[in-house]
Formats: structure tokens, sequence, C-alpha cells
């Protein structure tokens, strides 16, 4: 860690730092963001395009007595390493260490926990709100990318914002990305903003004259309202989204230049009506391969910083890309099919898709409820729309399932990617609630693939449905299995209908119900069960709902005694609980022993391994339950 910042123990060292010294602070957390990224995996060009807005926050505010929220806090690293963290950074993301994300159980000067887009305003506006309520003195600060201010639970919190609190100050990171490319009006509306060169250069000439000297608060006062009206003049009033909404508008002000940055949050954190200030920065800046191209490097695994190559090869196809090249093969035959995004065209796929079929392709930004219902409007207007979604943000559009896709009974196919818990991102982006979730909604089919050819012959099935769909499948590579005889053997995908995959014995007393890609583990069990003396059948469930009940009392009736499940998936309310309920009726059924996530928030972790491992889901510890229950 370079000299500067190992030097750095909180946020009062942070200020205390000779203004001279503070370019050569931003250039070592750089090199440590990457350093740290390249060997643990993590959110590279997004914290690298921050550096120097978090050393301005950190110069001027005053954690925790002061609240700093971001949004949607994968930006936080180097927030981290200047708030008493930095001596435990190199622990980022693996078992037992820093979480990737803001969280308030590691530091207190994490205001508010975040992992997932839109948040950081409605919570930063609660902690006003209650500041006023208790009569507290501390500033409240959201720093919201130019893509998150599009979600739908941040324009319900600017609608609120003037009626709640009277001192806020919303940052808004316009970046020009989110994980992609933003979309949508409001982008457009900033980038007007930002690309005025008549009112940035007479800006720059005002502030370069000596504005920036100015510590009075009647100066300040008198600058600011000259600016409001340069900026109404200049910027043809594309301010005034926020201004009518009753917050004040400045900038924008380039988010890489300290002197700028710290002099805009001093002149407006004592601000008696909320603030919207607007900041250009550079996802990526400094890492040369992130500037170029910021997508590639918004979550990368272990790299290389030299040369900036992954310290592993793949060994496999990627689900996302088996589903976004089987969506291109279904679509040049099908017309209808169309593919909805929320902001990832690339996490999810579907970049080739976008590029071949553009006209077909939409991405709606990061607003998952509004990706769902209106997937379901062009269901309802003939289209068979594939809507693309993390399974962790597939949480947020649970109503729209509900209420607009399945109580019409709309033919919408919700594709959940990155299901199953994922280590290094933890908490808040483990996809295990989606069975749970979709679960008790009528009419819906949950299906997991086990291979990538299972998964392309799943989608076309799930088009062929009258009704609403989900197909689940992880995140990372699989060997990939289609044009193989393996693959050309399998089973035609009908609706409820598990697979033996294969036996122990001829009449086993245990059957092996795994859903999704979990041979390895199913593999280990029936060799701990066979060396035990107790044959097995290994059956891939292929359906989470609806479960085949008809083959489990087949197998009940042939002298099976248990059943054990496993799900990477929370296990309450999951795809055990629906074995269970399917064998409940039989005279004498077997007993369930369900092996999933338990009632608990699952940290992070180095591997899935070692969350395996700790929870006691390993193929050994459901070896010693089965045979107990036998």
């Amino acid at each position: 860690m370079g000299p500067i910042l190992s030097a750095i123990r909180g946020p009062a060292d942070v200020k205390a730092l000779p203004a001279e010294k503070l370019p050569a602070l931003a250039a070592e957390i750089r090199e440590e963001i990457v350093r740290t990224v390249g060997a643990n995996g993590g959110h590279l060009a997004s914290n690298l395009g921050v550096v120097e807005l978090t050393i301005a926050l950190l110069r001027v505010f005053d954690p925790p007595a002061d609240s700093v929220l971001f949004d949607v806090s994968h930006q936080c690293y180097a927030w981290k390493l200047l708030t008493g963290r930095a001596d435990r950074f190199c622990t980022l993301r693996r078992t037992n260490g820093l979480a990737g994300f803001q969280k308030r159980s590691e530091s207190p000067c994490d205001a508010f926990g975040s992992g997932h887009a839109g948040n950081a305003l409605s919570a930063a506006l609660g902690l006003a709100a209650a500041r006023d309520r208790l009569g507290g003195a501390g500033a409240v600060v959201a720093v919201v990318g130019d893509a998150s201010i599009a979600n739908g639970v941040s324009l319900e919190a600017l609608n609120n914002v003037r009626e709640t609190a009277s001192r806020l100050l919303l940052v808004l990171n316009d970046n020009e990305m989110s994980i992609g490319r933003p979309t949508g009006a409001l982008s457009r509306a900033f980038g007007r903003m930002l690309a005025s060169p008549r009112y940035n250069r007479w800006k720059a000439a005002i502030e370069d004259y000596g504005v920036r000297r100015l510590r009075m608060g009647w100066m300040r006062e008198h600058y600011h309202a000259f600016e409001s009206r340069l900026k109404s003049l200049f910027t043809r009033r594309n301010n005034t989204i926020f201004e009518q909404l009753g917050l004040r508008y400045v900038g924008p002000v380039d988010g890489h230049d300290l002197p700028a940055l710290e002099g805009a949050f001093r002149a407006l954190k004592d601000s008696p009506v909320p603030v919207v200030l607007h900041v250009a920065t550079q996802k990526g800046r400094g890492y040369a391969p992130a500037e170029r191209d910021p997508e590639p490097w918004h979550g990368p695994a272990p790299f290389d910083p030299a040369t900036g190559l992954p310290l592993k090869k793949p060994d496999g196809v990627s689900w996302s890309a088996v589903f976004g090249g089987e969506l291109e093969k279904i679509a040049e035959t099908d017309a209808r099919v169309h593919a909805v995004v929320a902001g990832m065209a690339a996490g999810t796929g579907l970049s080739g898709f976008a590029r071949t079929y553009p006209r077909r392709f939409r991405d709606v930004g990061i607003c998952e409820e509004h990706q769902l219902t209106f997937a379901a409007g062009l269901a309802a207007g003939g289209l068979r729309p594939v809507a693309a979604v993390y399974a962790t943000f597939f949480q947020r559009s649970v109503d729209a399932m509900v209420h607009d896709a399945a109580l019409q009974g709309l033919p919408v196919v919700l594709a959940l990617d990155r299901a199953g818990v994922v280590p290094g991102d933890g908490a808040t982006h483990h996809g295990i609630f989606d069975i749970a979730l979709l679960r008790p909604i009528p009419g819906v089919a949950v299906l997991a693939p086990r291979t990538p050819a299972e998964l392309a012959a799943m989608l076309r099935f799930a088009l062929s449905l009258p009704g609403p769909s989900a197909i689940r499948y992880p995140r990372g590579t699989a060997p990939d299995d289609r044009g193989t005889a393996a693959a050309a053997a399998l089973p035609p995908v009908r609706l409820g209908r598990a697979v033996e995959l294969s036996r122990t014995r001829e009449k086993p007393e245990v059957a092996i119900w795994t859903l999704g890609p979990q041979d390895a583990w199913a593999a280990e069990l029936a060799a701990l069960l066979e060396a035990r003396g107790a044959g097995s059948v290994h059956v891939d469930a292929r359906f989470a709902k609806p479960v085949d009940a008809a083959l489990l009392r087949e197998e009940a009736a042939a002298g099976v005694r248990v059943v054990c499940t496993f799900e990477d998936a929370a296990r309450t309310g999951g795809f055990g609980e629906g074995v269970r309920d399917a064998v409940s009726d039989l005279p004498a059924p077997p007993r369930v022993v369900s092996f999933g996530w338990p009632d608990a928030f699952v940290p992070h972790a180095s591997s899935r391994d070692d969350l395996l491992a700790a929870f006691k889901l390993t193929p050994a510890d459901a070896a010693a339950a089965v045979l107990a229950a036998l």
C-alpha cells in the first residue's frame, strides 16, 4: 500500500492531509483497488470513477456524525479504504473479510447498507426526517448514479423530498454508465446538461476568477443565485426537473477536480433547502483497460493488473451466453420473440441479441418492476417476451409477476440469471429467494436446467407455454454438452416431469432429488451412502414447480424410504417443501430430508464450498442426515 494511504486511519487523517498530497492519495487508492480486485474479483470501474469524489466528501463531511450513503454502494471501495478499513482491504469479498458493499455492521461510517439500485435517496430521506424529528444536526448525503436516479424507488423519493426534509444533499454521479450504457429520457437530459459548452466555459471562467475562494455565506448565496440564472440561460432549463420538485440544482462539477468538489461540498453543506449537486465522473478512471471499455470491467473476476488478462481461464461456457445464444436462434424463426433487460444486456448474455435484433430488444434501465409489467404488456399485445434479470433483482418485481403476468395468464418468460449463491457479492446478491417467491403464485412454472443443453431445451419449452414461466440458472460456467450424444439422449421437456439419471442399486432406499446443476454433489452423496450400505437413485427434478408427484409416488411404492432434496435456494418455501407436500398424502410417505440455504441471510465468502461447509450443506452432512432418517 502506498505511503500516504497506509498512514490514513480514518476521516480525520483525510482532513488533515495537505491539499497538495491529495492527487497522490487518489493515485494510491486506485492502485490499491486495482491490485485487490485483481486478486479477489469485485467491482472495479465504478470504484475507480469516484476516488476524488470520496476524498472530497471526507474532507468536508464528518462520518458517522454525518451520514453518507452510496447507491448502489458498489462504488464504496475508496470509502472503505479511508474510513478505517485499509488494513483489512486485502480481505475484500473473502470469507470473514470485508463486504463488497456498504454494511452497517461493518463500520459506523456505513450509514445504510445497499446492494440494489435506487434505495439511497429514500433511505437518506428517512435519515434526514429522523434527524429533524430528534433534533439532530448531522448532514445527510446520498451519492446516486445517473442510472440509479431513474429507478422507480428513486423517483418516488424525489417526489417526497421537499415535503419531508429541509437539509439533504443528493450527489448525482453522472458517468454515463450503469453496468452498461444507460437508457431513457433522464439519461439524455443529464447528457444535455453536461454537454452545454457555452455554460461550462462561462462557469469555469467565473470559478477560476475566484469564486472557489469565497467562504462568506452571503457571498456564496449571491454566486449560486447567479449560477442558477446562468444554467437556465445555457442549459435550456434541463435542470428544471429537479427545481420544479423543490430541489436546488448545482453543477455540473468535474468529479475529478478535487478543489472544485471540495469547494462545492463546503458551499452546499449547510444549505437550508435540499440540493442536487451534478458531478461528472469517468467510470474506470486511472486504469487504461477500464477507461477504454468500462462495461466488461464493471465486475471482473480475478485478473492480472499488468496485462488485464483473467487469472483463470473459463473451463466451459457461461450460462448467460448459452441463454443469449439460444434466444437468438429461436428469434430467427419466431418474430414474436422479444428480449427485455433492466440495465444489463451484457450481464444477462443478450448483447448479441441486441445487435442482431435491435427492434426486438428493450433495455428499460434499472427498473425491474417496469421491466416485468412492460413484458406483460408485450405479451398482452401478442408478442412472446423474455425478461432477463438477475435472480436477486427479481425480488423487486414480484408484485408485477403476480398482478400483471400470472393473474392474467400472460406468457412472459422470466430468465433468472445468477440464481443461487454468488459468494463474493454476498447477502445482497445471493439469488436464493426466487423459488420461495414464485412457488405460491398460481399458474407459474419454475424450471431449473442442470446442463447447457437442458437450458436451451427449457427455453424453447417455456416459450411454448400459454402462461408465465421462470427459468433459473447459476452464475459461472458449465461444460458445454450441446451437440453431444448425451444432449441428444435427453428426454424432451414436459411440464412437471422429472428425469431419473442414475442408480447405485436396482431397488434403492434413498432418492436424491436435485434441482439444477448439482450432479457432483449428488454423486458424492450417492457414493457415501453406498459405502454405508444404502442404495440410491439420482433424479433431476427439472421443475421446482410443478413437482413430479407421480414419480415420487412410484419411488415410494418401489421401496424408497427417504427422499433427499438439494437446491441452491432458500429451504423455507422452496423446492424441498414442494416435494414434502407432494408425498404428504401417501399412506406411508417417505421421509423428506431437505437441503438448501437456511432461514438466515447468507454472508459473502471466498467460494461456494466455503458456504456449503459453513452451513452444513456438504454431501457428508447430507449423508449423515439421510442415514439417521433411515
